[in-house]
């Protein structure tokens, strides 16, 4: 694939999502929608309560529109990048409806934790389904340790991979620009990946995921004049995990995805110790608030959490290239 032929899907993603996003931000300022921000969040975290969200919609879309269009442009509209679209649709869809009952419904709850996990696990098990038709391979690959060949137990890991990082991403998405800045980096390791195994259709997917998250930074930078909300963390975090089976390179999520999984660890060590000693080990979790009640500002907080993508993600292709 020529880099000219690269820009298409990372041009078209970008400019649709430049193009509708004040629409939709015009909206919700219209409707006096917006986020409530959390009674147990941070004091100074109340200036944000009103500010529009949802945004994942519309980069989701528009990611979704230049995947197809580009696919079908360049003969690459293939079951791989059919399985991609179909699980970011689906989780994109269960942050839609839990973003829906918050702010259209007035129900600060949303869908509950249960009803989630029963759509994350039905969107894996057809994932997974998709997957076996492709005729697919079922191993999976340790670095310094070799294959294992898991057959259906193969099904078991992916549901795990599919729900645990796309939750990762959401709890990731506390701070302007910090899930639009890391995920447009572990897509971007991906796509260096995909390009190198010559890969085209997972390819497209990633730019065009690119180029939406970079149309939304501009709207969603400090002071955020949007947030992406559940529809949009869900929805990357498991296309996240669906590009890394379907490249066979399922372990290097944990480093290029190394904010996600030092976010999520950070409240399960919380919660943890909570329950078992009563002693809180962060000041709050998940880590990036931690790091705000320390009294980093933040910017420095997502400038560095950046930076730590960068390099773990840097690390990550010269173990793999």
């Amino acid at each position: 694939m020529h880099w000219t032929e690269m820009l298409l899907p990372l041009v078209s993603g970008f400019a649709l999502t430049i193009m509708a996003m004040p629409i939709v931000i015009g909206y919700f300022r219209t409707k006096q929608l917006g986020q409530t921000t959390r009674e147990e969040g941070p004091k100074w975290h109340e200036v944000k309560t009103g500010t529009p969200t949802m945004g994942g919609v519309v980069f989701l879309i528009a990611a979704v529109i230049s995947s197809s269009w580009v696919g079908v442009w360049q003969g690459n509209l293939t079951i791989g990048l059919g399985l991609l679209l179909f699980i970011t649709l689906v989780y994109g869809l269960l942050g839609f409806l839990d973003d829906f009952i918050k702010i259209f419904k007035k129900r600060n709850l949303g869908l509950t934790s249960k009803q989630k996990l029963l759509g994350q696990i039905i969107g894996g098990i057809v994932f997974f389904s998709g997957y076996l038709i492709n005729n697919l391979s079922t191993d999976l690959a340790i670095p310094f340790l070799g294959t294992i060949h898991l057959g259906w137990f193969y099904g078991v890991f992916i549901l795990f991979w599919l729900v645990g990082f796309s939750n990762a991403v959401n709890l990731t998405d506390g701070l302007d620009g910090l899930v639009a800045g890391t995920a447009s980096i572990a897509y971007s390791a991906y796509a260096i990946i995909a390009w190198q195994q010559q890969q085209t259709d997972v390819l497209i997917f990633c730019l065009s995921i690119i180029g939406s998250l970079i149309g939304f930074f501009f709207f969603n930078k400090k002071p955020a004049k949007i947030f992406m909300g559940d529809v949009g963390s869900l929805a990357l975090g498991g296309g996240l995990a669906a590009v890394s089976i379907l490249l066979k390179q399922e372990w290097s999520l944990l480093l290029i995805g190394l904010i996600f999984v030092v976010e999520t660890a950070s409240v399960m060590i919380q919660v943890t110790s909570f329950k078992l000693t009563g002693k809180r080990v962060f000041k709050m979790s998940p880590i990036h608030h931690h790091f705000e009640m320390s009294g980093w500002s933040e910017w420095r907080v997502v400038l560095t959490f950046w930076f730590i993508g960068l390099v773990s993600a840097a690390l990550c292709l010269m173990v793999v290239l």
